[in-house]
C-alpha cells in the first residue's frame, strides 16, 4: 500500500524518518511529504493557502496508481481531509494523528502569532504542558534547530469542502495528548470542535498516550498503530 505521511506546522518530510522504517518493513511504500513553503527556512511562503497544501497532497494521490492511505499530523489532518473531499475514491482510509477532519469554513488556528506571511515555531511556554509530554530536552532542542516556519495563509486559511462523499471514507484517529474516549464525549454531546469527525461513517479509536509529537517521541509505536490502521485499509 502506498502511505502518504502529511506533517503538522513547522515541519518537513524529514519529520517522519523514525516513522518510516517500520511502514518499508511491513512492505508498505511510505510518501513523506514536505509541503510548499516548508522546504527550508528561507523559502518564500507569501501567497500559500491552505488549499495549496491540500492540492499538493492531492498530486502525490494522482501520481500514484490505485488508492493511498493518507497519514495527516496536527495541522495535516486538515489537509487530509481537504484530499478526502478532492479524492474520495482514491483515498483508502484516512489516519488523524492527534489531529482530526477540519470542517467547511472551518480554520487550523488563526490564534498563532504571525511575522509578515510567516507564523515562526513559539517558544515552548506557547504549548500547553499536554502537548510537551514525553518531549526531551534533548527533543525539544533537536524539534526547534528543524523547526520552519509555516505559512500564515495556511494556519489562517478557511476550509473550503465540497463532495459529501468524504465523509465514506474510512478513519482511524490516534489519540496522543488526551484519550480518545474525550472525543467519543464530545461527539456524543455534539461538540462543534468534532462536529465533522461526527459525520465520518467509519471511524476507529486508538490511543497512543504521550505528547503532540509522537513521530518524536514514540516513533515505534506510532508506526505500529499507523500499520495496524493500514492493514485494516487493505
Amino acid at each position: 500500500m502506498d502511505i502518504i505521511l502529511v506533517p503538522g506546522f513547522w515541519l518537513d518530510a524529514s519529520s517522519w524518518e523514525k516513522v518510516t522504517p517500520a511502514l518499508e518493513a511491513a512492505g508498505h511504500t511510505p510518501h513523506p511529504l514536505t509541503l510548499p513553503g516548508l522546504e527550508s527556512k528561507d523559502a518564500k511562503r507569501a501567497g500559500i493557502t491552505l488549499k495549496d497544501h491540500i492540492n499538493a497532497v492531492v498530486k502525490a494521490v494522482d501520481a500514484l496508481e490505485g488508492q493511498a492511505v493518507l497519514v495527516g499530523h496536527s495541522g495535516g489532518g486538515a489537509v487530509i481531509h481537504g484530499v478526502a473531499d478532492a479524492r474520495p475514491d482514491r483515498v483508502a482510509r484516512n489516519i488523524y494523528v492527534d489531529s482530526g477532519p477540519l470542517g467547511e469554513g472551518g480554520v487550523i488556528n488563526d490564534q498563532l502569532p504571525a511575522h509578515g506571511d510567516d507564523v515562526p515555531f513559539p517558544p515552548w511556554d506557547g504549548f500547553e504542558e499536554a502537548d510537551l509530554v514525553d518531549l526531551t530536552d534533548d527533543l525539544r532542542e533537536a524539534f526547534r534547530a528543524r523547526a520552519i516556519p509555516e505559512p500564515k495563509g495556511v494556519a489562517y486559511g478557511k476550509q473550503r469542502l465540497h463532495d459529501v462523499r468524504r465523509y465514506e471514507v474510512p478513519a482511524t484517529v490516534i489519540s496522543c495528548q488526551f484519550p480518545s474516549s474525550l472525543l467519543q464525549e464530545w461527539i456524543d454531546a455534539g461538540h462543534p470542535f468534532t462536529a465533522e469527525l461526527a459525520r465520518i461513517r467509519d471511524v476507529e479509536f486508538v490511543d497512543l498516550p504521550t505528547g503532540h509529537w509522537p513521530q518524536f517521541t514514540k516513533p515505534a509505536e506510532l508506526g505500529q498503530a499507523i500499520l495496524a490502521a493500514v492493514d485494516r485499509a487493505t
